[in-house]
């Protein structure tokens, strides 16, 4: 079953994740991992400090600084795809792009430009998402001579 939660219960998601972290409560593992991406990002935890208005905000796009929600969902995603290693060799290949950058935050980042990419290219091909095209741009991310920083 396909998980398809709205804008809004994305976003109240991380910001309740956040709101137990800060309080000391005890958090679900996913909570947990958001918790731990948003402390990551100090210049965005205003956004998540304060769900009513996080609901309501706007991001347009190509806004100053980004989506955090997006952001952060897109941080998540590629932990999940790492923990269950899908598409095929994400994993390995997320693991060298850190070792490379000796940052696994920044080897996200670089990451997230191929996950974006794969996500526009099937969205103007009308096609399903290409993983094997993904996990190679990864990978040529990985191997390159130059670390895209």
């Amino acid at each position: 079953m396909l998980f398809a939660p709205t804008q809004n219960e994305v976003r109240r998601f991380f910001c309740g994740a956040y709101a137990k972290q800060r309080a000391g409560q005890p958090l679900e593992a996913l909570e947990s991992l958001a918790a731990g991406w948003i402390v990551e990002h100090p210049q965005w935890q205003a956004d998540f400090a304060d769900a009513d208005a996080a609901v309501a905000r706007v991001y347009p796009d190509g806004s100053p600084g980004g989506n955090p929600f997006l952001h952060l969902a897109m941080h998540l995603s590629i932990s999940e795809q790492c923990s269950i290693d899908q598409p095929r060799g994400i994993r390995q290949a997320v693991e060298l792009l850190a070792h490379r950058h000796s940052d696994l935050h920044a080897a996200h980042h670089a990451v997230m430009e191929c996950l974006g990419q794969m996500l526009a290219d099937a969205q103007a091909r009308g096609q399903p998402l290409d993983g094997a095209a993904y996990v190679a741009a990864v990978q040529r991310q990985a191997t390159s001579d130059r670390l895209g920083r």
